[in-house]
């Protein structure tokens, strides 16, 4: 009869060798692969702003030259980071939805919108626009995209099996809510305070 104490003891030894052996074998198989060190990644250009001082508003976040072209990236923040709940996913993908959906169909800036889609911080969304453009310069266009979203009560485009990942994670009253909120506490009268970051 095989004694367990003594099987046992060499299936522990033959476990803790193999590892060490596939610790060293990993480590000389990548030696010398550059792997970026975090003390020498620059910080992104999002991740230098003051969150706490930061308001919800409409702001250029950064411009990337692309060719000859200029790309504009907004940040359309619509909670205040850090001091207040952030929008759960549901209202945030109907948003996202309804948002592109009138993007892409406006007569003036359609062939010119690049991106729109939600921060993963879940407290606003990005707008990226061709286009060497202030913030200024698109406060008609989001308080259109806004008021559409408020006043939408109607299917959802694109939320099917067919057309959508995700599509039965949704919340259009509460879209509606959100939207109403950025237009009366945002977008109305809006000052520079609201459109460009603080320092």
């Amino acid at each position: 009869m095989t004694d367990k104490r003594f099987y046992y003891g060499e299936s522990y030894q033959n476990i803790t060798f193999l590892s060490i052996m596939f610790f060293f074998m990993i480590k000389y198989l990548f030696v010398g692969t550059p792997v970026p060190e975090r003390n020498n990644m620059e910080k992104i250009a999002s991740f230098t702003i003051d969150h706490i001082k930061l308001k919800p508003g409409v702001y250029v976040s950064r411009k990337d030259h692309v060719g000859s072209e200029v790309i504009t990236t907004f940040d359309l923040r619509m909670t205040s980071p850090n001091d207040e709940p952030v929008m759960n996913t549901a209202e945030m993908h109907t948003i996202e939805h309804l948002g592109a959906t009138f993007l892409r169909n406006h007569a003036q800036y359609k062939d010119r919108v690049v991106y729109f889609g939600p921060m993963g911080c879940r407290t606003g969304f990005y707008l990226l626009l061709a286009g060497d453009l202030t913030s200024r310069d698109i406060v008609p266009l989001m308080t259109e995209m806004f008021e559409f979203i408020r006043d939408y009560n109607d299917e959802i485009p694109g939320a099917t099996a067919h057309d959508c990942g995700n599509y039965l994670d949704q919340n259009l009253p509460m879209a509606n809510w959100l939207a109403n909120r950025y237009l009366e506490e945002v977008l109305k009268g809006i000052g520079d305070d609201r459109l460009i970051y603080p320092e």
